[in-house]
């Protein structure tokens, strides 16, 4: 996949541990990288505390950056106090997503990506801070949906994830099997697809079907 991310940069900005989601979808991110701390984890896991970590909630409502210094006032559950506990002592969390009818994506409804970083030793530099927002971003960029499917192709997607055939999607839109095909080729090259299951899976997660 092109443009992926340098872990090794990642670790030594971010040595306690981070967390990248990238393109958030209907359930699940397009892409993911969780490097925190398996014990934080599973405490973070076990007492649900996604609805109330006032860094998620600060991620989905704003773009930007921030400290996590600057969140404790919105951490009524003490979950940033807790996450110390396992090494997490310091921490910078960076937001972003494409405006709705962005000319420059063509994406239609804005796509969110952010991604949360700690260390153990000191607050984040302004320096780091800003490179750690370029990682995202340029994660972020490298996995906007493609604008040129065709919507022949993205019926022919549609039908596939449905479980229909090939014989039977050609049945259904009046065109050779052979036309299938091709437009299932088409699409799983334009979606940077290992093959036609994974160009549907992706077609899906973007919300282009």
């Amino acid at each position: 996949m092109k443009n992926l991310i340098d872990l090794e940069e990642l670790k030594t900005l971010a040595p306690a541990g981070y967390h990248i989601a990238v393109r958030m979808g209907f359930v699940f991110p397009a892409e993911e990288h969780n490097a925190m701390p398996l014990g934080w984890v599973r405490h973070y896991t076990a007492r649900g505390f996604m609805m109330q970590d006032p860094i998620l909630r600060w991620a989905y409502a704003e773009t930007g950056q921030t400290r996590w210094s600057a969140l404790k006032e919105n951490d009524p559950f003490g979950i940033l106090d807790q996450a110390r506990g396992f090494g997490l002592t310091f921490g910078v969390a960076v937001s972003l997503r494409d405006l709705p009818g962005d000319a420059a994506t063509g994406v239609e409804q804005g796509s969110r990506s952010f991604g949360s970083f700690a260390r153990h030793d000191r607050e984040f530099a302004p320096s780091e801070i800003a490179r750690l927002q370029d990682i995202v971003q340029e994660r972020h960029d490298a996995l906007t949906p493609p604008t040129n499917l065709t919507e022949a192709e993205l019926e022919a997607m549609r039908l596939a994830r449905d479980g229909m055939l090939l014989k039977e999607i050609a049945h259904q839109l009046g065109v050779s099997e052979g036309a299938i095909k091709q437009r299932l080729k088409s699409a799983k090259l334009k979606l940077d697809a290992r093959n036609s299951t994974h160009a549907i899976a992706k077609a899906t997660q973007f919300g282009l079907i």
